[in-house]
C-alpha cells in the first residue's frame, strides 16, 4: 500500500458527493485529476471502491468501510497539527460555518481579520440553502450557523449581527408609467422566486399573502445570483436583499422600485443550538463576534445606509 492523505481526501468527496464532477468542484480540482487520482487509489486493492450503474457513480459496501477508515486516518492528521500549533501557543482546530446562500455577501467580512490573526484555525464554510443549513444544525454537525430568518421548532441559542432590507427590484431600464401604481409592474413581468426552502422565498411569501398582493405571473429559480442575472437580463422583477445587489445598483444594472410596505426587514443571526458546548475556536470566534461585530458592520456595511 503506498495511498497519500491526498487520495484519501479526494477518495472522501467522491464518497461525500457520489460525484467525480462534483467532487472536483469542491476540491477546486479539473475532473481528470480527480479521476486518475481516483483510479490510482484504486489500483492498490483489489476489491472495487466504486462502481458506475447506467452514468451513476455508486460506492460499493468496502468502499463505505475504507471511507470509514480515511476519515479517522484524515482526523488523527488533523489532530497532530492542532497539537503542534497548540504547543507553540497558537489558537488552533476547525471553525465549522454553515450560511445560507445569500449569506456570502456578509459572512466572510466577519471572519476575515479572526482567520488572519489565528493562522492555526482550518475554516470550513458550506454555503447552502436554508433547510441544509438547518439540518447541519440539528445533526451538530457545525459550530454555528448565520440566517436572516430565526427557525421555528429549534431551540437556538443567536447573536444578531446586522439588519437585512429586502426591496422590489427590477432591471434599470424600466419605466414605470406615470402615476401609476408600482403594483402595476405585477402585470408586465413576472415576480421571480427563490426556492423553496429559502429564507428570501419565505420572507417574500409571508409580505404578499399580509399585504393581499395578486401575483398573476411568478417564475421560480435556486440561487440568488440566478435571480440577479434574470433580473437584471429583464426576464422579470424580485424582492430582493440589499446586501447582495449593492454593485448592481452602483453600476445601474439595476433598480430599487418604490412599493408600499418595503423594504421588509430581517437581522442576520449567528445561532447555534442551545446548551451546545463550544471547543475554545468557537469560543473564541464568538467572544470576537462579541466585541467586533459593531466595528466591522460600521467599517464594511455604512453603505447601505445610502439606500
Amino acid at each position: 500500500m503506498n495511498y497519500t492523505l491526498h487520495q484519501l481526501q479526494i477518495f472522501l468527496k467522491v464518497v461525500k458527493t457520489q460525484s467525480i464532477t462534483k467532487a472536483a468542484e469542491e476540491l477546486h480540482l479539473t475532473q481528470p485529476a480527480v479521476s486518475i487520482q481516483l483510479r490510482n487509489f484504486q489500483d492498490q486493492f483489489d476489491v472495487p471502491l466504486t462502481e458506475i450503474v447506467g452514468r451513476k457513480l455508486y460506492v460499493t459496501d468496502f468502499g463505505q468501510e475504507i471511507a470509514q477508515v480515511a476519515q479517522t486516518i484524515i482526523q488523527q492528521v488533523e489532530t497532530i497539527n492542532y497539537k503542534t500549533r497548540a504547543y507553540k501557543g497558537q489558537l488552533s482546530g476547525r471553525l465549522k460555518v454553515t450560511i445560507v446562500s445569500t449569506g456570502k455577501y456578509v459572512m466572510p467580512y466577519f471572519l476575515a481579520d479572526f482567520v488572519k490573526k489565528n493562522v492555526g484555525i482550518d475554516l470550513q464554510m458550506d454555503v447552502t440553502n436554508k433547510s441544509r443549513v438547518l439540518s447541519s444544525l440539528e445533526n451538530n454537525e457545525v459550530d454555528f450557523a448565520l440566517v436572516s430568518v430565526l427557525p421555528s421548532g429549534l431551540n437556538v441559542d443567536q447573536l444578531d449581527l446586522m439588519q437585512n432590507r429586502l426591496y422590489l427590484v427590477a432591471n434599470s431600464n424600466l419605466k414605470l408609467k406615470r402615476g401609476a401604481d408600482s403594483s402595476s409592474i405585477f402585470n408586465d413581468m413576472p415576480l421571480i422566486f427563490r426556492e423553496k426552502g429559502s429564507g428570501t422565498r419565505q420572507v417574500m411569501e409571508e409580505f404578499i399573502q399580509s399585504n393581499g398582493i395578486f401575483i398573476p405571473k411568478k417564475m421560480e429559480l435556486t440561487s440568488n445570483e440566478a435571480v440577479k442575472q434574470a433580473v437584471i437580463a429583464g426576464i422579470g422583477c424580485s424582492i430582493m436583499p440589499l446586501i447582495g445587489i449593492k454593485n448592481e445598483l452602483l453600476n445601474h444594472e439595476l433598480q430599487i422600485i418604490p412599493y408600499a410596505g418595503l423594504p421588509v426587514t430581517t437581522t442576520w443571526s449567528l445561532i447555534w443550538p442551545k446548551g451546545k458546548k463550544h471547543s475554545p475556536v468557537a469560543t473564541s470566534f464568538l467572544n470576537y463576534m462579541r466585541k467586533e461585530r459593531d466595528n466591522i458592520v460600521s467599517k464594511k456595511f455604512s453603505w447601505s445606509e445610502d439606500f
